[in-house]
């Protein structure tokens, strides 16, 4: 993201590298927190954020840029919290989680990056949701 004179930051420019990319993870993460229906699956999870936030900026730069960064399974990580929280994350929260990621992006940024972050996490969140569906079959939870 750009910034003026004064060493601000410009809003509505594109994301171009990754500390653009971390600015909008932070900020995101700032407001999935606090959210009443979906915070606590954060909160009540992860114990190092500074860590998080670094794998998390890994992983949308990944995303957004096709950085080699990220090493991790989310497919298999999410699966398992759902276990954790007794098989209670539904489609409803990974729309939440969606309507957060785009209004943090149209409030930030503009541009082909951010609609290609947009259509990354529309279908991040799809095969989420669908890994934990499957991963309850396996388990017989369904």
């Amino acid at each position: 993201m750009e910034e003026d004179r004064k060493g601000e930051l410009i809003e509505g420019a594109d994301i171009q590298n990754r500390e653009d990319v971390s600015r909008l993870v932070h900020r995101f993460y700032e407001r999935v927190r606090q959210d009443p229906e979906i915070g606590h699956f954060f909160n009540e999870t992860i114990t190092d954020w500074p860590e998080h936030m670094e794998k998390l900026t890994d992983f949308w730069e990944m995303n957004i840029f096709f950085a080699q960064k990220y090493r991790g399974n989310p497919l298999l990580v999410h699966a398992q919290l759902d276990r954790d929280f007794d098989n209670t994350i539904d489609n409803y929260h990974f729309g939440i989680w969606l309507r957060h990621w785009l209004a943090t992006l149209d409030h930030h940024f503009q541009g082909p990056n951010a609609e290609k972050a947009k259509q990354r996490a529309r279908n991040i969140s799809v095969r989420m949701f669908m890994a934990i569906f499957e991963q309850r079959k396996r388990d017989g939870k369904l």
